[in-house]
């Protein structure tokens, strides 16, 4: 993978410098834009997407809330899940950070030292957003337009090969739909047990454990209207 970087006519390098050249032409203060995005913003973005989804759910509540939850939760986990898969990944590769083999990139970021494939960014926010859409599609599909951005913004930044970006794209999708039914069998009986509990059941269920959504709950008013229609079926 390194050799392939290292050469000029192969098409990933060609790309690299038709997006990073991109910065060479932009304002300052869109450079500067374009690096705290690519960098911070765009991950802080997806998160607050499942966060806003998961207030949503547990407002809604309904009997698939604790499922819904539990499917909200491994977004941030498949997340973790697919950075650590990476880690052996960049150190068996071991592909240099482009601008260390190529001259005339213009770099937005400096300290990046460490491997180049798999982007760990790109992996860590497709994870999110891929992982967001199997539990909510309309809010899924805003994380990956935004996931896809920031693919963009790394190669942008001069940070990654576009290749590296791919790479990290696949990963997160991979990591995030594989691990999905396994993680919903473990998390979903927990969700249901947080979902029952007096004290953190709102985390699940806006309305706790004996609203709506409560298996078995008693709906308030139920007895007593249970109690008038046995009065009038006494007096008939």
């Amino acid at each position: 993978m390194a050799g392939l970087a290292e050469s000029g006519s192969n098409p990933d390098v060609e790309l690299l410098y038709d997006i990073n050249g991109l910065a060479k032409d932009a304002p300052h203060w869109f450079d500067r834009v374009m690096e705290f995005v690519g960098e911070y913003g765009l991950l802080f973005a997806i998160v607050l997407l499942v966060l806003w989804c998961w207030w949503g759910v547990r407002r809604r509540g309904g009997e698939d809330a604790a499922s819904s939850v539990a499917a909200l939760l491994w977004a941030p986990l498949a997340a973790g899940v697919a950075v650590l898969v990476n880690v052996p990944i960049r150190g068996f590769v071991e592909r240099p950070r482009p601008f260390k083999t190529h001259d005339g990139l213009e770099v937005l970021v400096d300290g990046k030292n460490d491997f180049s494939f798999v982007s760990d960014h790109a992996t860590l926010v497709m994870a999110l957003a891929v992982a967001l859409f199997v539990a909510h599609r309309r809010f899924g599909i805003a994380a990956i337009v935004l996931a896809l951005f920031g693919g963009f913004a790394r190669v942008y930044m001069g940070v990654h090969y576009p290749t590296d970006v791919v790479g990290g794209f696949a990963l997160g999708t991979a990591v995030a739909l594989l691990l999905s039914p396994l993680a919903m069998a473990l998390l979903t009986p927990l969700t249901r047990a947080i979902e029952r509990s007096p004290r953190v059941g709102w985390l699940v269920c806006a309305r706790g454990p004996e609203g709506a959504a409560g298996r078995g709950a008693v709906i308030p008013g139920a007895r007593k209207e249970s109690a008038e229609a046995g009065e009038r079926d006494l007096a008939a």
